[in-house]
């Protein structure tokens, strides 16, 4: 690498990190602010608050991750057109593509670091930030469908309830059928099904079982069966955020367990697996169009890159949310919902960049 390379690529990360520094404090006093007196009124622990602000601090710098990048190289961008060591770099013969170069080397750097974190540390982090969420914050809130449940466990058994209490793990109007092939071989119902901690059981009151005869079925009943089941209550209704809080691996594991069960939330699901893939892409992607509306000196100075900058971010976020909204509630692609951004934006990108090469 040459001196060019190492002043810009310098440049590129050190200020980069300058921004998250100085925006994510800032986030966690306008969060606390907001949240203080809900924490205080919920009595919660002074160590869980920390770890929260910790979790915060992750979750907050991968949401706005666009914002801050996009910002960061307009700023320092903008500095250098300004001082017209563009200009001088660009008039003694440097291609525009060459200086590029280090540019995109820092966009490597960043983004082998966003994939890092997104891939296996956020949602770590995001884990501990909902839970402190629902705990504290919006206590009483469900962040889970209670209501209506049904799920395949397997290729031959299908379980129902009516409702779900999480806190207590009972589920009422409880139904367990089993089938071979097309056909029902029994059906097991009862008023509720509770998990018994102590015991590792499942309690069924009002147990009936009716095996499927050919000629006639086979009535079973008792008030109160303790047994064991192959598949765990919480499976039945998992957490809004649970796709949030795995990783890679867990990922992946856990979208085709749902796809084998007909999960309707599996869209959601695969949206989040989409959007972490692509957050890296983006990092190349925001690196050439800040650059390719910065590095021109302009009359209005850096105000007028940076209001440009901070509207093309925030463009950015508000199709990453319209499309995944539309993949969430409706039959849209969720990997088309998580790749347009990019796509709209690097279209972007190359025209841009081809306009500022002239």
């Amino acid at each position: 690498m040459k001196i060019l390379d190492w002043y810009i690529l310098k440049r590129y990360l050190g200020t980069f990190t300058v921004m998250l520094l100085l925006f994510i404090p800032i986030g966690i006093m306008i969060d606390l602010s907001e949240k203080v007196g809900k924490m205080i009124e919920q009595e919660a622990p002074t160590g869980e608050i920390i770890k929260y602000y910790v979790n915060f601090t992750f979750y907050f710098a991968n949401l706005l991750f666009p914002i801050f990048l996009f910002l960061s190289i307009i700023w320092f961008t903008s500095k250098l057109a300004n001082n017209t060591e563009i200009t001088a770099i660009l008039s003694s013969g440097v291609p525009y593509t060459r200086f590029l170069r280090p540019y995109l080397l820092g966009a490597s750097i960043v983004a082998v670091i966003a994939f890092v974190m997104g891939m296996f540390i956020v949602p770590s982090a995001s884990k501990g930030y909902k839970e402190f969420y629902y705990k504290y914050l919006k206590k009483g809130q469900q962040a889970r469908e209670t209501t209506n449940l049904f799920n395949q466990i397997n290729d031959n058994d299908y379980i129902y309830v009516s409702s779900f209490d999480p806190k207590n793990k009972i589920g009422y109007n409880f139904t367990f059928e089993h089938f071979e092939g097309e056909q029902l071989k029994y059906k097991i119902s009862a008023r509720n099904i509770r998990w018994i901690e102590k015991d590792s059981v499942y309690r069924l009151s009002s147990y009936v079982k009716r095996q499927i005869g050919k000629t006639d079925d086979i009535l079973e009943k008792q008030s109160r069966l303790d047994t064991l089941f192959s598949f765990n209550l919480d499976d039945l209704t998992p957490v809004s955020y649970i796709a949030e809080t795995k990783n890679l691996f867990q990922l992946n594991k856990f979208i085709e367990k749902e796809r084998k069960k007909g999960s309707s939330n599996i869209n959601t699901y695969l949206l989040v697996k989409y959007k972490r893939w692509g957050l890296p892409v983006s990092a190349f992607i925001l690196t050439v169009i800040a650059v390719a509306v910065s590095s021109r000196k302009k009359r209005g100075g850096m105000g007028i890159n940076l209001a440009l900058g901070i509207s093309l971010a925030f463009i950015f976020i508000f199709f990453d949310r319209i499309f995944g909204t539309m993949a969430e509630q409706s039959g849209f692609s969720p990997m088309l919902a998580a790749a347009f951004p990019n796509l709209i934006f690097g279209v972007l990108a190359v025209y841009l960049l081809n306009k500022a090469r002239q």
